[in-house]
C-alpha cells in the first residue's frame, strides 16, 4: 500500500509533460493577459515581417492634411468648403464617398448670426416691408453653409456620412431622452435589416453595447444616402486590431461606415447578420461572406505601413490639381491624417497610422476577400499543437543526451515557427505562437531539471539490475533513458525465443565435466554473443536452453524481426562449430529454436531481495512449446503464426501444420524459418511444392499427398518435414480419422 502511494506520487518526464500541458490549456482558455499580450506582438510582428501587400486600388483617401491646412485655414473648416469637396468629388466620378468626420454641431457661422439677429430687430420694430423680409431670407439661404453642405450631399447621392456611438453610460449622462432619440432617428439608415438566426432566442451578449449615438445634423443626415459609425476598439496594449462591424444600441444593430460605404459602392446589395448561440457568426454583404468573431468583430488584415492607399489633400482636389481619373469610380474616403487633429492610431506597422486608412484597409480586406483567419476551428488547433507539441517534448528529450536535446528543442521550435509564419504569410491564417512555443520550452526546461536530479542514481540502478542480463549497448541505451527501466509487471507485446540442445544427456554421457563445461561454455557464449548482437534481453540459461527476450526493456517495434534473424544466425554460428568441434574430435550439437511473439507480462519479478527481470504468460509458454515442436518435424526453427503475422514480408518461410499443443484447446498455425526475404528464389519452388502437399493431406487425398511429398524430396532430399508427412500419411491410410476432420495434429508431449 505504502509502495503503491508512493509509486503514484512519483515525478516522472510524462507527469512533468501533462502538467505543463494542462497549465498551458489553462491559461490558454482564460486567456491570460500577459500571454495574450506577448501573442499579440508576435501578430504584428507576422505581419510586418510578410511585408506591404498592394491594395486593390477600389480606395482612396482624401486628406486634411498639414498642406490643406495652411492653404484653407485651421480646421474645423466651413462647411462651404466641405460643399466644394463634396461637388469636386462628384464631377470627378467618386462612385462612392464616406466622411471619417462628424458633423454633430451647427457651423459657427457669424454671417448668418447676424442676418438672424437683423431679421429680430426688424420684426421688434414693426418694418412689414416684403422685399426686405425676402432680401433677408435669400442672404440667409446663401449663408446657411450647413444647408449648403446638405445640398452638395443630395446632389451627390453617394454619400455616407460617419458617426460615433458613445460606448460609456458616463459619456450620455448630459443627454435626455428626446436627444438620444432625435439621434437615433438620423442613423436608422445604417440598420441592419435582416438578421438571421437559428435560434429563437440567440445570444448577442458578446456584441459591443452602446449608450447613445453621436449623430449629423438632423439636415445632413436626411440629405445622405447612407450613414455608419467609425468607433474602434483597440486591444489591451492600445493597438488597433479588430474593426468592429456591428454595434448594438438598444434593440437594433448598426453596422459601421466601412460596411455601409461598400454597400454604396456595390450598388446596395442585401447586408445580413448573422447570429448563433455562442454569437456573431458572419456577416454578409451580397455574395461576399465577412467572418468575425463573437463580438462581430473583423481582424484587419493590414496591407503595409502609412499611405498604402493614395493620400490626396483636400485642398489639391478643391483647387482642381488632382486628375479626374485618379478618383473616377472610385470610393472616396475623407478623413484627417495632419498631427494636430489627432486622428492618428496605434497598429502592428506603427503609432501613427491615420483611423481613416483603416476604414480603407477593412473596405479593401472585404472586397477581395483577403481575411485574416482566427475562427473557433483555429482556436481547436491551437489546443491540438499546445499538446501535441508539449507531447512531442515531452516523449523525445528523456530520450536524448543533454547537447542533442538542445539542438532538438531548437529545430523543433524553429520548425514550428518557421511554419507558422509561413502559414500567416501564405494562407491568412493566424496560428498561436506563445502558448505552444512557451510549452514546449517550459516542458525542455523542466525535463532537463528532473533530469540532473534523477540522473546518477537511476543509470546506478540500472547498471546494478541489467549488468548481468543485457549488452553493453543496451545498458548505454537506457542510461540515456532511465525510465525505460519499469519495476514490477506490465503487458507489452514482445517476442520471446526459445533454444535447446538436442540430446544433451546422452552427449553428456561421453564428455568428462572439464570437457562438457568447456563445450557448453564455447556453445552459449557464441549463441549469448548473438542474441546481443540484435539488442535481445537475456532471460536466463536454464542448463543447455537459452531463453531471451525481445522488445523489452527497450522498445522494439521489429522485435520478431530481431528474434528471427538471431534465430537464423545462431544456426549458421552452430554450423561454424560443427565443423570446428569435427576437427577437434568432440561431439556435435544440433538446437531446436521455437520464437513466439504476442502480448506478455515483462519486469522485475521476485522478492524486495532478489528479482529476475523476465517474462510470463501463456505466449511464454507456447514459445517453449514451440521449441520442442522440431522433434516432431525434424527441423530447427519453428515460430507461430503471431510471428508470422509481423516478418512475413521481410523473412521467408513455409507453414509447416497446425498444431494443438500440450496444455492449450486453440490450435495454432506453425511455420518454419528458412532464410530472409531475399533468398527467397532459392526456397520458392520448394516451398509450393511442400504447400500442395500440405494442402492435399488437409484433403485427405493421401496418395496424391505422399506423390508431392516425394517430389518436395526430390528438390531437397534433406528435408525430414516431408518425411514425417510422408509417414503420416501411410498411417492415416489405414486408419483414416473421424470426418470431417480439421486437420489439426495434437502434440502428447512437451
Amino acid at each position: 500500500m505504502k509502495e503503491g502511494i508512493k509509486k503514484y506520487f512519483r515525478i516522472t518526464p510524462l507527469k512533468i509533460t501533462s502538467c505543463v500541458i494542462l497549465l498551458a490549456l489553462i491559461l490558454f482558455f482564460f486567456d491570460f493577459p500577459f500571454l495574450r499580450f506577448m501573442e499579440l506582438k508576435t501578430l504584428d510582428l507576422r505581419m510586418a515581417s510578410r511585408g506591404a501587400l498592394p491594395p486593390g486600388g477600389e480606395t482612396i483617401l482624401a486628406v486634411i492634411d498639414e498642406k490643406s491646412l495652411a492653404e484653407l485655414g485651421r480646421w474645423p473648416w466651413s462647411r462651404t468648403t466641405i460643399a466644394k469637396l463634396m461637388d469636386q468629388l462628384k464631377a470627378s466620378g467618386a462612385k462612392a464617398i464616406g466622411f471619417d468626420i462628424v458633423f454633430s454641431e451647427p457651423d459657427d457661422n457669424s454671417s448668418l448670426r447676424t442676418i438672424s439677429e437683423l431679421s429680430t430687430e426688424i420684426k421688434k420694430s414693426g418694418i412689414r416691408d416684403s422685399s426686405i423680409a425676402a432680401l433677408l431670407n435669400k442672404k440667409k439661404a446663401t449663408a446657411d453653409t450647413d444647408a449648403a453642405l446638405a445640398r452638395s450631399i443630395a446632389r451627390a447621392k453617394n454619400v455616407t456620412l460617419g458617426y460615433f456611438f458613445h460606448l460609456s453610460d458616463k459619456e450620455v449622462s448630459h443627454l435626455s431622452e428626446k436627444e438620444i432619440l432625435e439621434d437615433a432617428e438620423n442613423i436608422k439608415n445604417s440598420r441592419y435589416q435582416i438578421i438571421n438566426s437559428s435560434e429563437t432566442n440567440p445570444d448577442d451578449s458578446y456584441l459591443i453595447r452602446a449608450y447613445a449615438p453621436e449623430a449629423n445634423l438632423k439636415i445632413l443626415s436626411a440629405a445622405a444616402a447612407n450613414s455608419g459609425y467609425f468607433n474602434m476598439t483597440p486591444d489591451s496594449d492600445g493597438s488597433m486590431r479588430w474593426s468592429p462591424l456591428v454595434i448594438k444600441f438598444r434593440n437594433n444593430y448598426y453596422s459601421s461606415l466601412a460596411l455601409s460605404v461598400l454597400q454604396q459602392y456595390l450598388d446596395w446589395p442585401q447586408f445580413s447578420l448573422n447570429i448563433a448561440g455562442y454569437g456573431t457568426e458572419s456577416i454578409k454583404i451580397g455574395d461576399i461572406t465577412i467572418p468575425t468573431d463573437e463580438s462581430g468583430r473583423l481582424l484587419v488584415n493590414y496591407l503595409g505601413p502609412a499611405k498604402t492607399f493614395p493620400h490626396y489633400s483636400i485642398s489639391d482636389i478643391i483647387m482642381g490639381r488632382i486628375p479626374a481619373d485618379k478618383i473616377r469610380g472610385k470610393i472616396v474616403l475623407v478623413g484627417a491624417t495632419a498631427t494636430g487633429i489627432y486622428d492618428l492610431r496605434v497598429t502592428p506597422f506603427g503609432a501613427t497610422y491615420p483611423g481613416v486608412e483603416i476604414h480603407a484597409t477593412v473596405i479593401d480586406n472585404i472586397l477581395h476577400r483577403n481575411f485574416l483567419t482566427h475562427s473557433g476551428l483555429i482556436r481547436f488547433m491551437d489546443i491540438c499543437a499546445i499538446i501535441l507539441f508539449g507531447l512531442l517534448m515531452g516523449m523525445i528529450i528523456p530520450r536524448l543526451r543533454a547537447v542533442t536535446g538542445i539542438l532538438f528543442s531548437l529545430i523543433i521550435l524553429g520548425i514550428f515557427v518557421a511554419a507558422n509564419m509561413f502559414i500567416f504569410s501564405n494562407y491568412n491564417i493566424w496560428l498561436n505562437i506563445i502558448y505552444p512555443a512557451l510549452t514546449m520550452i517550459v516542458i525542455y526546461l523542466a525535463i532537463t531539471v528532473y533530469r540532473y536530479v534523477t540522473e546518477e542514481r537511476e543509470k546506478k540502478k540500472i547498471r546494478g539490475a541489467f549488468q548481468y542480463y543485457l549488452t553493453a549497448s543496451v545498458i548505454n541505451e537506457m542510461l540515456k533513458d532511465p525510465s525505460k527501466l519499469k519495476l514490477g509487471g506490465d503487458k507489452k507485446n514482445l517476442s520471446v525465443l526459445f533454444s535447446d540442445i538436442r540430446g544433451f544427456t546422452t552427449i553428456s554421457e561421453k564428455l568428462s565435466p572439464e570437457d562438457l563445461v568447456h563445450l557448453l561454455n564455447e556453445y552459449l557464449t557464441a549463441m549469448t554473443d548473438i542474441v546481443f548482437k540484435y539488442d535481445g534481453t537475456l532471460d536466463k540459461y536454464m542448463g543447455d536452453a537459452i531463453m531471451a527476450i525481445f522488445g523489452a526493456p527497450l522498445d522494439q517495434p521489429d522485435h520478431a524481426r530481431r528474434a528471427c534473424q538471431t534465430a537464423l544466425d545462431m544456426m549458421n554460428e552452430l554450423h561454424r562449430l560443427q565443423k570446428k568441434w569435427q576437427t577437434e574430435g568432440k561431439p556435435p550439437l544440433n538446437i531446436g529454436i521455437g520464437i513466439n511473439s504476442g502480448d506478455m507480462v515483462v519486469g522485475n519479478m521476485g522478492s524486495q531481495m532478489r528479482f529476475d527481470y523476465t517474462v510470463m504468460g501463456d505466449m511464454v509458454n507456447l514459445g517453449s512449446r514451440l521449441e520442442g515442436t522440431n522433434k516432431e518435424y525434424g527441423s530447427n526453427i519453428i515460430f507461430s503464426e503471431f510471428t508470422y503475422n509481423a516478418i512475413k514480408d521481410s523473412m521467408c518461410c513455409r507453414e509447416l501444420d497446425s498444431v494443438r499443443v500440450k496444455g492449450k484447446k486453440l490450435p495454432v498455425k506453425i511455420y518454419e524459418l528458412l532464410g530472409e526475404k531475399k533468398d527467397e528464389g532459392k526456397w520458392k519452388d520448394f516451398i509450393d511444392s511442400f504447400e500442395r502437399g500440405l494442402a492435399l493431406y488437409r484433403a485427405c487425398k493421401w496418395n496424391e499427398a505422399i506423390a508431392q511429398f516425394q517430389k518436395t524430396l526430390e528438390l531437397r532430399p534433406e528435408d525430414e518435414t516431408s518425411r514425417i508427412y510422408i509417414e503420416r500419411c501411410k498411417n492415416l491410410q489405414e486408419n483414416p480419422p473421424p470426418l470431417p476432420w480439421d486437420g489439426v495434429f495434437v502434440m502428447t508431449k512437451k
